[in-house]
Parts: C-alpha cells; sequence; structure tokens
C-alpha cells in the first residue's frame, strides 16, 4: 500500500456528471491524484430500483477501495440518497493482521446531499428552497430531511426531472430541447417563489448557465459539486493526507462503456485531454 498521502481519491458516478466533482478538487486541490468512475454502461441511475442501485454502489465502491483510495467521494445523488449505507459497509480495508486479528481501516466517504444542503441553508434569504433531481432522489427525500435537520422551518419544494441525465450524457447541454424540458420541469418551483435552487444531480451543473437563464438572476443556484469540493479539502486538511509530492498529479479514468464518447464530452467539460481512460467490466 502507497503512503497515504500519495494516494488517490477516489470518486464515483452513474455517467459523466461527476467529472463536475472532479473539476472542483483539480481547482482546490491541485496536487491530489483522481482516481474516477463513470458507469457509462448503466446510466441512468435515477429510473432504477432501490435494490439494483444499492448492487451497483457495493460494485463500484469494492473496484475502487481495490485502486488503494485514500477518500471515497459519492458524486451521485442518487446513490448517496438511497445507498449510503451500502457504500460505507463496503469501504472497509483490512491492512493488517497481528495475532489473529485484523486491522481494519474505514476509507472516509463524502456524499453530496449533506454539503449542498449546509450550503442551500447559509444561502437562502426567504427560507424557501427549491430542489431537483432524479426520481430516485427526489422520491428519497433525503435532500428535504438534510435541510429540515438544519432548519426545520425552511420550506422545501422538490421536482424530478427524469430526463436532465440523458441529456447531459449526450452533450446537450444548450440545446433548444433541453432548454423546453427545463421550462416545463421548472414551472412548479417557479411558481413557489424561491430564492435559492439545489442541483440535486452532479449532472446538473453542466446545464447551468441554461437553469440560471430560466429561473432569473434573484434564484441562487447551488452546485452540488462546489459543495463536495469545500468539504472534501476539509476533510483531507484535517486529517492531514494532503499529497505531499508537489508534481503533476495523476487522474485516471475507468468507464463501463463507450469510452470515447465519455472522453470527447468529458474533455470539451473539462477544457482538458484525458491521457487514461480505461473500459472495465465490473
Amino acid at each position: 500500500m502507497n503512503s497515504k498521502t500519495n494516494r488517490p481519491i477516489g470518486v464515483f458516478d452513474s455517467g459523466i456528471g461527476g467529472l463536475t466533482v472532479v473539476r472542483s478538487l483539480m481547482e482546490r486541490l491541485p496536487f491530489e491524484n483522481i482516481v474516477y468512475f463513470g458507469d457509462t454502461a448503466r446510466v441512468p441511475y435515477g429510473i432504477k430500483s432501490v435494490d439494483t442501485i444499492n448492487r451497483y454502489a457495493a460494485q463500484i465502491t469494492d473496484f475502487l477501495i481495490k485502486k488503494d483510495v485514500k477518500l471515497l467521494i459519492v458524486a451521485c445523488n442518487t446513490m448517496a440518497a438511497v445507498a449510503h449505507q451500502t457504500i460505507i459497509d463496503c469501504s472497509h480495508v483490512t491492512v493488517a493482521a497481528v495475532a489473529y486479528e485484523k486491522i481494519v481501516e474505514q476509507i472516509p466517504v463524502l456524499e453530496v446531499i449533506d454539503a449542498s444542503a449546509r450550503l442551500a441553508i447559509q444561502t437562502t434569504k426567504s427560507k424557501s428552497i427549491g430542489v431537483i433531481g432524479t426520481p430516485a432522489t427526489i422520491n428519497s427525500n433525503a435532500y428535504a430531511r438534510a435541510i429540515h435537520l438544519l432548519d426545520k422551518e425552511t420550506k422545501v419544494f422538490s421536482q424530478a426531472c427524469p430526463l436532465f441525465v440523458p441529456l447531459v450524457e449526450e452533450g446537450w447541454f444548450d440545446h433548444p430541447a433541453t432548454k423546453l424540458i427545463a421550462q416545463e420541469y421548472l414551472k412548479s418551483v417557479i411558481a413557489e417563489h424561491i430564492d435559492t435552487l439545489v442541483l440535486g444531480c452532479t449532472h446538473y451543473p453542466l446545464l447551468k448557465p441554461l437553469l440560471q437563464d430560466i429561473m432569473g438572476k434573484d434564484v441562487r443556484l447551488i452546485d452540488s459539486a462546489e459543495a463536495m469540493a469545500d468539504i472534501a479539502t476539509d476533510l483531507i486538511h484535517k486529517q492531514n493526507i494532503s499529497n505531499k509530492d508537489e508534481s503533476l498529479p495523476e487522474y485516471i479514468f475507468y468507464v463501463s462503456d463507450l469510452p470515447y464518447r465519455f472522453q470527447t464530452i468529458g474533455e470539451r467539460f473539462l477544457g482538458r485531454t484525458f491521457s487514461r481512460v480505461e473500459l472495465v467490466s465490473l
């Protein structure tokens, strides 16, 4: 096992959406190595059953733990909402065996929902917050629970947007069809006169300019990717596990299908070439 500080951060998502988290991590933690897994063969997750999402989450967690990561970031709101405990249970590794006893290390796991809820509470002035996400995330009520734990007086208005993930995966960030669909989805939250909108899926920041245009300049959009980078930076500094080697970091991307398509859309979004995109089967 490598020195803990040199080990990579593991980030995973159902597809390309988690690259929003990767971009924020690259900006905040420029020397950290990152291993990313995008489950491009099985995206979207938000319309799948809880049992299926838990099974996928366990497989991906196991894959990244074997890559010797020092931190796991669940860059998928759907998995964070319905499979958080499964991911925690799978994130224990045996680091040594002494006198018939295993010494087990629990790799820290961060998920986007709590981070976004905290930022939304800090931002809202009217105590009226909208949340958009996949059907699985919205049906789990995870955001409303997280927000009400912080402030039970805040009103939360949720809206499922099932077509956003496939549109983002298609690279249709500013397509006229995407705008029409977004206008239809956002009607109900606009009617509630919210002042803060949580983008409750890491795919959604890729639509941020379009969503901001529809919501208007008076509504603050909460980007779950930026919120996640903030708490990841805090944890790495508090645990003193930042990479001490200030050479160029290594970024490795794994996908379960169509690596060329992932690379094409991903490079357009990150504004850099990918040196390594590998196809794997879980």
